[in-house]
Order: structure tokens, then C-alpha cells, then sequence
């Protein structure tokens, strides 16, 4: 049984009516229910802010094929390729489906933070336009016309981005537990993971982050350190 059901079965039950009561947040307790068969289903915040997390690191792999190539180096095109291709399967075509088709009619339906909302899902469109650009103009980036192109394309995509994820993950992501009951949260978790499966099969989100480690290692970015202070 997962932690999910593992809720489901103590709310109908009522053993946790007493915390309902003392105003304690459903998600938050139902983070200490031991496993006791299954994989656990992570929560919804939780399944979107590994999308974040996997597209900060192809920024980052971005930032380093531009700043080297701009350098001098001969950086394998493949680099922003396969970057680009990681951002359009599962940030554009998964993870911001999910977010418009599940979380923001969530907002647009409660009235809360409507304005936001709307932003980010044109943001969610820039993003796969750009990412459209970038994929288009990789394969030539040795070239010094297409490389400029795509480069205005990866900064733009970076400028937009990250004060996206940050809003989502500071104002968006948390306001979204009061908005729903905890079925309808445990109900989205169990959508978001199936999803996640009937994309990329089981262990979707590892097999990803597998290909973002795959690439950091060809720019030369996968140990952590490099980012360290060095004085």
C-alpha cells in the first residue's frame, strides 16, 4: 500500500480527526505514515519540483556549452541537442501539461492567483518555442551565425526560467494543498505519477535525470564541485 493510501484509509477511518481538528496540514502528516509495501507516490508538489530540478541542470549545462564555446573550444552540438530534447519531453510535454491541465485550472477555478497563472502558462509557451529554436539551429552551432542565434535563444530561455521556477516553487506550489481536499490531492499524486509512467515507463523521472547526467559529463559538469569557490 502506498503513503497515499495509506492516508486515504486512515482519513476514512477517522484516526486522524483529532490532528484535522488541531489545524495540522494533512500533507505534512502524512509524510510520517511508514511505508509498508509499494513504492511510495510522491506528492504533487514534490513530482513538479524534480521537473525544476531537472531543468536547472540543463541551464546549467546551457550556460557552460555557451561560456566555453564562446572560449574558443569545439563543443559537441550534440550537447544543446540532447539538452534541448530532455526540456521538450519532459519539462514541456510532461511536467508543464500537468501543471496547466492539473494545477493552474485548480487556481483559475478557486480564483487565486489568476494573474500568476496566466503568466506562467505564456511563460510554459515562450519556453517551447524557444526550446523549438534551440533544437532547430543545435546541430549547426559550429557554425558562428547559428551559434550567436541559438545563444540569444539559451539566454532568453534562462531569463525566463529561473524567476519562473522560483515564483512556482515559492507562491504557486504551496498555496495548491489549500485549494484542494486531500482525496483530490492524493487523487492528483496518483494522475501525476500515471502520467509519468504512460510517458517514460516505470522510473521515468531516474531514466531522465540519467540523460541530464549523461550530457553534464560530456560538458564537463557532472562533479558538483566545479561550482565550488575556489578562494
Amino acid at each position: 500500500m502506498s503513503k497515499i493510501a495509506n492516508r486515504r484509509a486512515l482519513l476514512q477511518g477517522g484516526a486522524l480527526s483529532c490532528f484535522v481538528a488541531s489545524g495540522l496540514a494533512l500533507p505534512a502528516l502524512a509524510r510520517d505514515i511508514k511505508k509498508t509495501g509499494a513504492e511510495e507516490t510522491a506528492y504533487p508538489p514534490e513530482q513538479l519540483m524534480r521537473g525544476h530540478a531537472v531543468l536547472a541542470r540543463v541551464l546549467l549545462i546551457y550556460e557552460a556549452g555557451m561560456r566555453r564555446m564562446g572560449q574558443g573550444e569545439d563543443i559537441d552540438p550534440a550537447v544543446y541537442s540532447q539538452a534541448a530534447e530532455i526540456t521538450k519531453a519532459f519539462i514541456h510535454d510532461h511536467q508543464e501539461k500537468m501543471e496547466e491541465e492539473l494545477v493552474f485550472t485548480r487556481f483559475k477555478t478557486g480564483g487565486r492567483m489568476v494573474e500568476l497563472v496566466g503568466v506562467l502558462a505564456n511563460q510554459h509557451q515562450a519556453g517551447r518555442k524557444l526550446t523549438e529554436r534551440i533544437l532547430a539551429a543545435a546541430p549547426q552551432a559550429r557554425n558562428r551565425e547559428s551559434r550567436e542565434a541559438m545563444g540569444r535563444d539559451i539566454q532568453a530561455l534562462i531569463a525566463m526560467y529561473r524567476p519562473h521556477m522560483a515564483r512556482e516553487a515559492t507562491d504557486l506550489f504551496p498555496a495548491l494543498r489549500h485549494l484542494v481536499t486531500a482525496d483530490e490531492y492524493a487523487d492528483m499524486a496518483d494522475d501525476m505519477e500515471k502520467r509519468e509512467r504512460q510517458a517514460f515507463g516505470a522510473d521515468g523521472f531516474e531514466k531522465t535525470v540519467k540523460k541530464v547526467a549523461e550530457v553534464e559529463k560530456v560538458i564537463g559538469i557532472e562533479d558538483i564541485d566545479v561550482f565550488t569557490p575556489k578562494s
